[in-house]
């Protein structure tokens, strides 16, 4: 998704030197700002040309991004890129890179505003998966917020009204590959440092993305490579600020100011799209918001008793 790295970012929160939750706000809200504008963009183009080749010249910015970092760490590109678990690595990120194809394709055809609203139900898949893929407890509460959750997807889906469209299922799948994304990164976490991690994630990506979207080649205007260019530097502008958003403030603190996300994306959607906010899809949208915030809260209060 284009805020695909938002979970994988939050992984090193903690390690920062101070704990500036104002600013860490704004820049999460930044963030989301910049990563709505990307979706309405990746929108765009991939209602005018092949997703994969969208996707793959947006990865070869986003690959010279993660580059241009691992050369300016200790050590450089060969500390960064160590690992001992490197198909682990790999798999991470073509994971990844196929969960934004699956994404920016359902942009196309249910819309920015349905897409984010569905997409926006990952943190309780995570919560759910949590427990039999890394043998985290997970309690009744917890649960229980889990359950409302998937209650609002399936008020926003609407499975028996009329005759089920099942491109609706496209944003479900999409938050279930980030949400298994986000747990293997969690996986990896316990060797690998997030530079590591985030390395991979972009070259990996790069190079699967490339082997598939060049034979999807098409050309593409003056206008739309215009597009493109502002694509690949809101990419590397939001994973900017949300790098210093993690630094400055701990991601507990910041985390549910994520959720802006749906609500930018559901301006652009209706201003510039001309979509609409079906009650449905609000009604759904909050009671998953509010499921996801609890669980959240739920978390911060688990870690300040341990």
């Amino acid at each position: 998704m284009s805020n695909a790295q938002a979970l994988e970012q939050g992984q090193s929160s903690g390690k920062g030197q101070t704990n500036n939750v104002t600013l860490g706000i704004l820049l999460m809200i930044g963030a989301t700002i910049v990563f709505a504008l990307q979706d309405g963009i990746s929108r765009h183009l991939a209602g005018t040309y092949n997703t994969y080749m969208v996707v793959m010249v947006r990865y070869w910015f986003f690959a010279a991004f993660v580059v241009f970092l691992a050369m300016r760490a200790p050590g450089g590109i060969r500390e960064t890129a160590r690992t001992d678990q490197l198909w682990l690595q790999i798999f991470r990120g073509v994971l990844l890179v196929g969960e934004i194809c699956v994404a920016v394709y359902g942009f196309t055809i249910l819309g920015l505003i349905e897409s984010q609203a569905v997409f926006i139900c990952y943190p309780l898949l995570v919560a759910a998966l949590s427990g039999p893929v890394l043998g985290e407890k997970v309690g009744w509460r917890r649960w229980a917020a889990i359950g409302v959750g998937l209650i609002g997807v399936m008020i926003i889906l609407q499975p028996g009204v009329g005759v089920f469209d099942p491109a609706a299922i496209i944003p479900f799948v999409s938050a279930l590959m980030f949400a298994v994304y986000g747990l293997i990164t969690r996986y990896a976490a316990r060797r690998d440092s997030t530079a590591t991690s985030f390395f991979w994630t972009g070259v990996a990506g790069m190079v699967f993305m490339t082997a598939v979207g060049i034979w999807f080649w098409e050309p593409m205007s003056r206008g739309d490579w215009g597009w493109m260019a502002l694509l690949c530097v809101s990419g590397v502008t939001g994973h900017w600020l949300l790098i210093k958003c993690y630094e400055v403030a701990e991601a507990g603190a910041v985390q549910p100011f994520a959720y802006f996300h749906l609500i930018w994306a559901a301006i652009l959607g209706v201003m510039v799209f001309g979509e609409v906010i079906r009650i449905n899809v609000a009604t759904g949208a909050a009671i998953i918001i509010a499921a996801g915030l609890f669980t959240l809260w739920r978390e911060s209060r688990k870690r300040t008793a341990s």
